[in-house]
């Protein structure tokens, strides 16, 4: 009887601490190295987001303020892997990227990026007061 009570209380506790890990693993996020744009490109391994959207890439300094946009490509809602934006404008090496998580929401037209530096259309998501992103160097 103890042996079926403490076999069920591990199955309960594992399948709790597996669906703690899945939900933590929703939040929305942006996972990208260091890597080189010669090819005019930047890459996110790794995008996870909370409903349709874009990955958006800005310039940024050491001030770490999002500034113009370079580039953006397409999300899906949930895991987005091997996530790829086309530049708009040269990126040097050394320039700092900022890979950020844009909303589909308050623009005109749905899978149109619609978003320019401080505007409300497609603009950025924020978790907990936070911009959802990363920053890169380009090689």
């Amino acid at each position: 009887m103890m042996t079926k009570f403490m076999a069920s209380a591990f199955v309960s506790a594992t399948l709790l601490a597996g669906a703690s890990l899945a939900q933590a693993d929703m939040h929305p996020q942006v996972w990208a190295d260091d890597q080189s744009t010669a090819n005019g490109t930047v890459s996110a391994e790794k995008v996870m987001a909370n409903s349709n959207g874009w990955l958006v890439v800005h310039r940024t300094d050491d001030s770490m303020k999002p500034g113009p946009v370079v580039g953006h490509a397409p999300l899906k809602k949930g895991k987005n892997m091997d996530v790829t934006a086309l530049l708009t404008e040269d990126v040097s090496s050394g320039d700092q990227l900022m890979l950020m998580v844009h909303s589909e929401e308050g623009g005109m037209e749905t899978g149109v990026f619609e978003y320019t530096l401080g505007a409300s259309e497609d603009g950025p998501i924020k978790m907990d007061g936070n911009l959802v992103m990363t920053t890169i160097t380009a090689q």
